[in-house]
């Protein structure tokens, strides 16, 4: 009931932003556009998802199975866009990729989080780079390319260290142990979890070959600098032209907010933010909230449509996985 609360919260929001920009005006702005730029930003999308499946698909040496990789990436994108700080998308991707990759949950869960890790370096490196070239949001921006490297290196520390996962863990699992919760459900969760950090860790060694990390550190640029040409084709489409590297600063610094957001996808919060970002570069408020509107129609509400569609489809059979998965029989 409170994830339902935090959605009718995101959608709030978007409904006070399109209030405030004035519908008339959004309106007016999309007859506006020059569709071929939106078509070529949704063609840009969807390579960015199939990208993210070949890097996805390449982790898990699953590299030429195109169809399964894209579907599992797009169900893990979707269940990422529903929860806060996309938590889920992760452990999503784990089980479908469980069921359809046929591979382990564990080593699922290796690739999610090398994938974060990835994700996490790129950004923030972006971010302190652009800062430099972009004046106006420097510090803002500077703070939040910092943040993602201690993120990415925490993320380093579990996936690649052996040992200190589960001492983090150890840590949790004391105050787990407060709650009324019998001892014999507390050893088997300890064993099962333990028993994954460490699977994690030795998949993660089977990818960590010098040339396996520069393929899969290409393949993660390279997804979130078409991340940032989609946003500059939608720019493109309502006769907007700037800086690539404003670009770059506002469309990561934005998906930050909305990942501190704590909304399911940044929803609400990423388009208020891309918003308001907009408007400190002197583009027209309508303007500004319409291109966000349609950036996240494509980047957000296209992808949520397929991965809904696909979700239903493997629904009955990843809702099985799931339960096994809780019942430690995996």
């Amino acid at each position: 009931m409170k994830k339902f609360y935090v959605f009718i919260l995101g959608l709030i929001l978007i409904i006070v932003l399109i209030i405030w920009l004035g519908p008339d005006n959004i309106i007016y702005a999309f007859l506006k556009v020059q569709w071929y730029f939106i078509v070529l930003a949704i063609a840009t999308h969807i390579s960015i998802i199939f990208v993210r499946s070949v890097r996805w698909g390449f982790i898990i040496n699953k590299r030429r199975s195109y169809i399964d990789n894209f579907i599992v990436k797009t169900i893990g994108l979707f269940a990422g866009n529903l929860s806060p700080m996309r938590s889920a998308g992760e452990i999503l991707n784990a089980v479908a990729g469980k069921k359809i990759n046929r591979i382990p949950f564990s080593q699922g869960l290796s690739a999610g989080l090398a994938e974060r890790f990835f994700d996490l370096g790129i950004a923030g490196a972006l971010l302190i780079i652009s800062a430099f070239f972009v004046p106006v949001i420097r510090w803002i921006a500077l703070i939040g390319g910092l943040i993602s490297i201690l993120l990415m290196v925490l993320i380093y520390l579990v996936n690649w260290r052996e040992g200190i996962g589960v001492r983090l863990y150890d840590r949790i699992h004391r105050i787990i142990e407060r709650f009324p919760i019998g001892e014999n459900t507390l050893d088997r969760m300890y064993t099962m979890i333990t028993g994954t950090i460490m699977d994690i860790i030795d998949y993660s060694r089977s990818y960590s070959q010098s040339m396996d990390i520069l393929i899969i550190f290409l393949l993660s640029s390279l997804s979130w600098l078409m991340e940032c040409v989609r946003l500059y084709l939608v720019f493109a489409a309502f006769n907007v032209y700037t800086s690539f590297f404003v670009i770059v600063i506002i469309f990561l610094l934005a998906n930050f907010i909305g990942i501190i957001s704590m909304l399911p996808g940044g929803m609400g919060s990423i388009e208020i933010s891309l918003t308001t970002l907009f408007i400190l570069f002197d583009i027209p408020v309508y303007l500004a909230g319409s291109i966000a509107l349609m950036d996240r129609l494509i980047s957000f509400w296209m992808v949520n449509l397929l991965g809904l569609i696909f979700s239903a489809y493997y629904a009955r059979e990843i809702l099985e996985d799931i339960r096994s998965t809780l019942d430690i029989q995996s």
